[in-house]
């Protein structure tokens, strides 16, 4: 990304005109004009004064530059979850999630398999079932979900899935939200 280009972001993340922030900076419209469409590059000193009035720095601004964030994430990235009980894969989908507040990832049971029984924690769960038929065990009650359904509950409880097919396998796309 452009320095032009990135202080038109800040700028209109900021609610802020180019008058406005010409104004605050001690620089000329026309200038923060061409300076956005990247047609004039700024002093040092003219950046400082622009990136001050958009409440930022030098270090920030150039530190952030380079931050792409992953938008697609392929099946042939995604990072297997190991000691996992007999007949369960579990795959993370998204290897970088920041700020890290959530954690989703695909459950495969095989028939009448079933997930280790996690222990309350903070946060929330959310699953939707993908395919097959499952139970979903919360403090020791039991849901019963099948392809097409979801669920969502605070953590706060012990949980368990397991696959209630003999026959057929069970995917469920789970989320951890912290």
């Amino acid at each position: 990304m452009k320095i032009g280009e990135r202080i038109k972001l800040l700028r209109i993340s900021k609610n802020m005109t180019q008058e406005e922030l010409a104004e605050r900076s001690d620089l000329t419209r026309g200038f923060i004009s061409q300076l956005e469409r990247d047609l004039t590059s700024p002093t040092l000193e003219n950046l400082d004064h622009i990136l001050r009035a958009l409440g930022s720095d030098t270090v920030n601004f150039f530190s952030k530059m380079d931050d792409q964030k992953k938008i697609v994430y392929k099946k042939d990235e995604r990072i297997p979850i190991y000691d996992m009980p007999s007949g369960v894969k579990e795959f993370l989908i998204m290897s970088q999630t920041d700020p890290k507040k959530i954690e989703p990832r695909i459950v495969e049971l095989n028939p009448s398999s079933q997930s280790i029984l996690e222990q309350p924690h903070e946060g929330f769960e959310f699953g939707y079932i993908i395919d097959g038929n499952v139970a979903l065990l919360l403090n020791g009650t039991v849901y019963r979900l099948k392809k097409d359904e979801a669920f969502f509950y605070e953590s706060i409880m012990s949980h368990q899935i397991k696959n209630i097919s003999r026959t057929q396998k069970a995917k469920v796309l789970w989320m951890e939200i912290y």
